[in-house]
């Protein structure tokens, strides 16, 4: 039996194997090229021959402009700024906010309070991941080169211009109450914080009572710069009311509140006020030695002020003979329709002369 072979005679052996190949290699290659001139030509051009390089190509076949490749990448080199509006891609909800691809070479986060401008109990009451919308830039970018982004800033803007078309048209709106304090209501009109004083809510409820009530609204203030929009429900009201009537005219009224410059009178839920001094065309000392609360009077509309929501009205017009509402108010509401035909005539006169007819008015 024959000895195992040493690991030194293994590798011996392996090197002659390698050896031996390499030698009918070199011989196969040197068969392959027999009768080839493999010497180098004398015009090889060197390294630094200019001939040696690619030639040069014109980029005026290449289908654009040096110009429109420059503004090819501008579109791609953003430089995004607070203040500017984006559209993004909506591709994450989280439980604090969202995150937005604009295109930014890192995704951008809106915090769930910057989602809208009215309250929202979650991002997915208002956001879709894939929708794409415009977002607003609040924030240079973080250390992370993260940009804060904001929908209710859009909102906000937008609402604002809104509400200042709405009061250069002189609308009539309609909001809800959601509160009330101890200076009037709270509403919201397209998004934004309204205040109602309590001296423009014309209604007998008590005003605790007025939550959820929806009420016809004019704009008295809005200005953005102080965060201010001020409404009156009194002036709707007046101006509906006052659609429907007309100087001159007649109507019937309960006194609701004496004060000691007149009295305030409700003629078909809108207040006006009889002055002292349209009481009568004898002397008052005070409204009460004529006037009750809760009394039913007829009296008659002097003045309609729309832009200011007051109705002026007056008795003294219709008093047959001076001192009447003193002596027989109830003579003066028998002949009021009587005298207010002559007051409109009367009126009809002093207009033409350019004097006033309530002034002059002497019967």
């Amino acid at each position: 039996m024959s000895a195992t072979p040493t690991e030194d005679q293994i590798q011996d052996q392996v090197q002659d194997a390698n050896a031996t190949e390499a030698s009918a290699e070199t011989a196969a290659a040197e068969q392959a090229f027999e009768g080839e001139d493999l010497s180098i030509p004398e015009d090889v051009p060197t390294a630094d021959d200019p001939s040696s390089r690619a030639a040069s190509r014109s980029l005026d076949d290449a289908g654009f402009t040096l110009d429109e490749f420059a503004a090819l990448l501008s579109k791609y080199d953003y430089n995004f700024k607070p203040g500017d509006i984006v559209n993004g891609t909506v591709f994450a909800l989280e439980s604090k906010g969202a995150m937005i691809d604009i295109g930014a070479k890192t995704a951008a986060f809106m915090p769930l309070q910057e989602v809208s401008i009215n309250r929202v109990e979650g991002l997915s009451d208002v956001l879709a991941p894939g929708e794409i919308r415009e977002f607003f830039i609040m924030s240079e970018e973080n250390e992370d080169g993260q940009l804060a982004l904001s929908i209710r800033r859009i909102e906000y803007q937008r609402a604002w211009e809104r509400v200042r078309q709405l009061q250069k048209e002189d609308a009539t709106i309609y909001s809800e109450v959601f509160a009330t304090n101890r200076g009037g209501a709270l509403v919201r009109v397209e998004g934004l914080r309204g205040f109602i004083p309590g001296s423009h809510i014309s209604t007998r409820k008590p005003k605790e009572e007025l939550v959820a009530d929806f009420l016809p609204l004019k704009f008295l203030e809005v200005d953005e710069e102080r965060n201010r929009l001020v409404l009156s429900h009194r002036r709707a009201l007046v101006e509906r009311k006052m659609n429907r009537l007309e100087v001159g005219e007649v109507v019937v009224g309960t006194v609701r509140g004496i004060k000691p410059y007149g009295a305030f009178i409700d003629i078909g839920g809108v207040s006006g006020l009889l002055h002292i001094s349209e009481i009568s065309h004898e002397h008052i000392e005070t409204p009460h030695s004529v006037l009750n609360v809760n009394d039913q009077m007829k009296v008659m509309i002097i003045d309609l002020d729309a832009e200011r929501g007051r109705i002026s009205l007056s008795t003294k017009a219709l008093e047959p003979e001076p001192g009447d509402m003193l002596t027989d108010p109830q003579k003066v509401f028998e002949k009021a329709e009587e005298m207010a035909a002559r007051y409109k005539q009367m009126l009809m006169e002093q207009a033409e002369e350019g004097e006033d007819p309530i002034s002059s008015m002497m019967i």
